[in-house]
């Protein structure tokens, strides 16, 4: 199967659900290349990247898990493949 880079942009405004983020992105630590987190206390919110080399399939239900936990904003962009 065809792999995407891709990013995974997170706000986390529920940082009780840390926890389960951390799990999820445990699970597809596979796929991960590199990942950065900025806590911003001022807000009370932290700001997560994650870089991923995956198949669409991996990206999206990452993206899609991480959305359904509470407080938590994603956003996911993907690399143009060469055939595009």
């Amino acid at each position: 199967m065809e792999k995407r880079i891709a990013l995974i942009g997170i706000i986390v405004e529920d940082t009780t659900m840390i926890e389960q983020l951390n799990r999820l992105l445990h699970d597809y630590s596979e796929y991960i290349i590199g990942r950065m987190g900025i806590p911003y206390k001022e807000r009370g919110m932290n700001i997560i990247s994650v870089a991923l080399d995956a198949p669409m399939p991996a990206i999206s239900a990452l993206s899609g898990k991480i959305g359904a936990l509470s407080g938590m904003q994603v956003k996911t962009i993907y690399a143009k493949s060469k055939d595009e």
